[in-house]
């Protein structure tokens, strides 16, 4: 039975990661800090690795003791990362610091893995062509112009030029599902028969449902043609605000929907209101100026024939599948918060 560990397990993205492993028979591990929810990793199976990033003592000697002298994990998947933080700097610290941490901790207990799967961002590239919208692709030279993208490419590079160890990097579109927040706002508002556009220039959206995300990290870590490359993962069909705003109002059953375009000075005002109202509460804020670089952003389609062809990137779930079943788990929690 090969082992994994999954880093940062206890977000959206990790408890969908730890159950694929376990549905492809691998022993997992998920490596979670003390004060992580657990809600999404109750199966009695899971091994429980507690990890307090600030402490790269601490983190050497849990994963010293997680697994006996001489033996190691076969792959290791680094899901730790923030996209929005009341202070720029906690996202060099997060997407940053606590992967050299993991990085050099894994290197100094000999855990060092068969392949080690980074999931960075599509915004680790910033704005692509916004003329003629072509796909972003690996050739695409990185400039990212938000502090998130900034301090995912530094990660990246980190793993291409000091770590020494054999890698995978995902740069990921959007990705949504079952108990995703930002998407989920939405879907509330569309719900309510309202969906707010930004600008007025044309923008091509693209999307990864998280299942199909998951499938393709373990695919990945299997194949013999991804050691040491980047992969792009995004749906390969882009889509117009309005198009969404179509498929999700068709998945709540036939929403009329008011659709309401704000420019974007007034996007970027209430942006830096938000995020000013975050810091004095010290919660950060979804809206904030980072965020408001990445609305403005126009075009997101994405070139991912690389990942096709190494190690057979497909989707399951394109949009309107996807939306389906993400709704699906929102109409249930809210009618159960009703008889509650």
């Amino acid at each position: 039975m090969k082992k994994i560990l999954v880093i940062g397990a206890g977000g959206f993205i990790g408890g969908f990661i730890a159950a694929e492993g376990l549905r492809r028979g691998y022993d997992v591990w998920v490596g979670v800090r003390a004060s992580t929810s657990m809600r999404y990793l109750d199966d009695e199976r899971l091994h429980r690795v507690v990890l307090d990033y600030d402490s790269p003592a601490d983190v050497r000697r849990a994963l010293a003791a997680a697994l006996p002298e001489g033996e190691r994990w076969n792959y290791v998947i680094h899901n730790l990362g923030a996209t929005k933080c009341t202070r720029f700097s906690d996202f060099n610290r997060i997407n940053y610091d606590y992967l050299r941490t993991v990085v050099e901790a894994l290197k100094a207990v000999d855990k060092v893995p068969d392949k080690f799967l980074l999931m960075s961002s599509l915004s680790a590239l910033g704005p692509g062509d916004e003329r003629h919208y072509a796909p972003l692709t690996n050739e695409t030279p990185a400039n990212p112009n938000t502090r998130y993208g900034l301090s995912k490419i530094k990660a990246e590079q980190y793993l291409e030029y000091s770590a020494g160890i054999p890698y995978v990097i995902f740069r990921a579109t959007g990705v949504y599902g079952p108990h995703e927040q930002d998407y989920l706002m939405m879907i509330k508002s569309i719900d309510s028969h309202w969906d707010f556009g930004v600008g007025f220039r044309k923008q091509m959206l693209t999307f990864i449902y998280v299942d199909d995300l998951v499938v393709a990290m373990y695919d990945a870590l299997v194949s013999d043609k991804t050691l040491n490359k980047r992969y792009i993962i995004s749906e390969p069909q882009a889509y117009t605000q309005r198009e969404f705003r179509s498929i999700v109002a068709k998945a709540l059953g036939g929403r009329f929907v008011i659709p309401v375009k704000l420019p974007m000075w007034m996007v970027y005002v209430a942006s830096a209101v938000a995020e000013k109202i975050g810091v004095m509460r010290g919660k950060p804020s979804t809206l904030n100026r980072d965020k408001y670089k990445i609305m403005k952003q126009r075009n997101w389609t994405c070139d991912v024939t690389p990942a096709q062809r190494d190690f057979g990137f497909t989707v399951a779930f394109p949009l309107e599948r996807g939306v389906e079943e993400t709704v699906k788990v929102y109409k249930a929690e809210k009618t159960g918060l009703k008889h509650s």
